[in-house]
Formats: C-alpha cells, structure tokens, sequence
C-alpha cells in the first residue's frame, strides 16, 4: 500500500495492488499501521445510474471514512469545510471504478459525495465513528460557491439530498 497526497491537505488516495487470477481479483482495502485510525463502522451503499448521493458530513460526531468502489464506477467529491484549513471550501473530486487500484481516504471535516457513472454501482465505507442522524448535515450538491463539475444537471436525488444547504449557511 502506498499513500498518495491530494491537492486538499490530509485527503489521500490509498494505492493498492490487485490480486488477478482465473477466479477474479483480490484487493487489500486497509491496514492500519497505513493510517492509524480507528475504523469502527462499515457501510455499504447501491445505487443505479444518474443516481448522486451527498454532499454529506457530521459536524458534531465526524468521521474520517476510507471509500472503495466494489462495482461500477462513480465520480467521487470531497469537500474541505475544516474552518482553519488553507483549502477550506475546495473541493476535489476523483473517478473510482470496481478495477481501480485505489481507495479514497477522507478526513474528519469533509463533506462527501457521488455520482453513479455506470448503469449500477456499489460502494463500500469504512468510518471512524457511527452514524449519528442528529449530526448530520447535507451541502447542496450544486452550490453556486462550490461550483463542482458534475457531469450532469439533473440526478436521481434523495428528499434530503434536494434539501441541502447552501455552503454559505455550513
């Protein structure tokens, strides 16, 4: 495994090898001499195409979370909203797909968020803490200040989703 910086500080690719033989492939996720965090909560999540999940964050109970793609292909984002930080309000974004050599490392006091690229995807979430509803916040996916290039004007969103704030209210 290999750690790979970002333009946004402490956001890390993490570079792995893929195990390919007649069955399939095997791909190593994480070990924590890597990291030193402490992974306590997994999540999983399907979707079907146009379909864009975020920008999501907890402000009160953060988590750091370490994304792999385990079918299909998403455009991942991140959004830095640590106050102190010098990329404060950047954000980044990254194509991960099932054949990707990499997971995405992302720190406490960033939001996060998908777009589904392929007809289904699945993707796999190791966090630092537990979801706690009463802290969570959802970014407007389409934030006039963010400006994020997403690939699509109109994705299937949740209710919660649609009703995001606006980075300047966060």
């Amino acid at each position: 495994m290999k750690l790979i910086k970002t333009p946004l500080k402490d956001l890390l690719i993490i570079k792995t090898k893929i195990f390919n033989d007649n069955r399939g492939f095997f791909k190593e996720i994480e070990k924590k001499k890597i990291l030193k965090e402490n992974f306590i909560f997994d999540c999983f999540s399907f979707s079907k195409k146009n379909t864009l999940r975020g920008l999501h964050l907890q402000k009160n109970k953060a988590q750091a979370k370490i994304i792999t793609v385990v079918q299909g292909k998403i455009m991942d984002v991140v959004v830095d909203l640590r106050k102190n930080s010098k990329t404060y309000g950047k954000y980044f974004s990254i194509k991960i797909s099932q054949n990707s050599n990499f997971s995405l490392f992302i720190p406490k006091g960033f939001a996060h968020g998908f777009l589904c690229l392929s007809k289904i995807c699945a993707v796999y979430y190791k966090c630092t803490n537990y979801r706690d509803e009463k802290s969570e916040v959802t970014i407007k996916w389409n934030d006039k200040n963010l400006n994020i290039k997403w690939p699509i004007k109109k994705p299937i969103l949740s209710k919660k989703d649609s009703e995001g704030i606006d980075f300047l209210e966060f």
